[in-house]
């Protein structure tokens, strides 16, 4: 089975162990998230994914009265939201699916149409965040609305006047009540004011949290079950081998993090950092540059296990799981 979101391949024990059988159909459409413990979490979906519904349902209920709509999202995938939409007039509330701490989960997008003699104008309305200075992506006094968002929006435009069989539309998007929602994400801190961004880069929202707040180190010490890992792709496959672990992002400051780490401890992801934590000179006598590449030499086996066996006489209360960049464990401790 394959998450066609990620292209992760879900290995058999796990489909096998499921908790929810019923939901696998779910699973292989992207919906769900299968874990290593058999549970199935709720994907959600994105401001920008909800936007598109709002506007994609104002437009087509000018033409008939709308309970539900069809968006394709940045990931290719098409998903139907509920969407309440009446001359014109749009509401369609985000679901944040099993994404416990998004401040946004329930939050009204509201969508007013109205027709064009020709093409298609999308306005930005009150609850939308504008920059209020220069960034490396975005000028001051323009919308916080992502590229892959504002695609898929247009997308949904496009679809909803040749639906309704209209030459044209203006929509007018609005977050009632994203400015106040805004002040509780990391808007106020990146310049944008005024309200929420309308963001997604595959149009799903994954179901655990991305960006917590406080202390990397504060929040590896308070963990009874904590996973350590170096980089984002170590952090996806550490959530999904350990769903039930609190997993940490520690990039190179691995000797910290174990320093504070107490508890049910694993240090999961990709080769690179890991090993190099573990002996800084473990290329030497390979004839490999990097770490990536000594993993697809004969020699890893061997060599992995030599430093894993090594690190655990420092630390025996660590496991250690380190896997390659399709999810395949490649070197475990005992």
């Amino acid at each position: 089975m394959r998450d066609p979101v990620t292209d992760f391949r879900y290995p058999d024990a796990w489909v096998r162990a499921c908790r929810q059988p019923e939901l696998l159909p779910d699973v292989e459409r992207g919906l769900c998230i299968l874990t290593a413990s058999g549970d199935v979490l709720r994907r959600g979906y994105t401001t920008g994914t909800t936007a598109a519904a709002a506007c994609k349902a104002a437009v087509i209920s000018l033409a008939r009265k709308v309970s539900e709509v069809t968006v394709t999202i940045p990931c290719g995938l098409t998903v139907t939201l509920a969407a309440d939409a009446y001359r014109g007039n749009a509401s369609c509330f985000k679901d944040a699916g099993d994404h416990a701490d998004d401040v946004t989960a329930g939050l009204e997008f509201v969508a007013c149409a109205i027709p064009a003699s020709s093409g298609i104008q999308f306005v930005p309305g009150e609850g939308i965040g504008i920059f209020v200075r220069d960034t490396p992506r975005s000028r001051a006094g323009t919308p916080a609305i992502s590229a892959p968002a504002l695609a898929s929006i247009n997308r949904a435009l496009r679809e909803a006047v040749t639906e309704a069989d209209l030459p044209g539309a203006t929509v007018i998007l609005s977050v009632p009540r994203g400015a106040a929602i805004a002040q509780k994400t990391l808007n106020p801190r990146v310049g944008i004011a005024g309200g929420i961004s309308i963001l997604g880069t595959t149009g799903l929202v994954e179901p655990w949290n991305d960006h917590l707040e406080g202390s990397v180190l504060d929040r590896v010490a308070r963990a009874e079950k904590v996973v350590l890992t170096t980089g984002r792709t170590g952090l996806r496959y550490s959530r999904l081998f350990f769903p039930q672990h609190e997993a940490v992002l520690v990039g190179s400051r691995i000797r910290p993090a174990l320093e504070q780490a107490h508890g049910d401890v694993v240090l999961c992801g990709l080769p690179g950092l890991i090993l190099k934590f573990m002996n800084p000179d473990v290329l030497a006598g390979t004839g490999c540059a990097t770490v990536e590449e000594l993993a697809a030499t004969p020699a890893w086996e061997k060599v992995a296990e030599r430093e894993i066996a090594a690190f655990r006489e420092r630390y025996p209360h660590v496991r250690v799981v380190i896997v390659n960049r399709e999810g395949r464990i490649i070197g475990e401790s005992a």
